[in-house]
């Protein structure tokens, strides 16, 4: 398993949410300078930004799936 994808796993839901927010404003960033100057100092910075927040969003998404089908098998 990549090492990035282990320390989001390690982190708690609410620091991933903060993290999320976070790489999302980065993202907004990087996309207003590159609407701003039609041109980037580092290009690569927007995809990993893109892939850190899904990265994110996906472990977040599972923890979530996975809670609603430990609140399901309990019922």
């Amino acid at each position: 398993m990549n090492k990035n994808v282990e320390k989001i796993r390690d982190q708690s839901t609410e620091e991933l949410e903060v993290a999320y927010l976070e790489a999302s404003r980065e993202l907004f960033g990087l996309r207003n300078e590159l609407s701003a100057n039609k041109k980037l100092d580092k290009p690569h910075l927007l995809t990993d930004a893109k892939k850190r927040r899904a990265r994110i969003l996906t472990v977040i998404n599972e923890r979530k799936n996975a809670e609603a089908a430990n609140q399901a098998g309990n019922k």
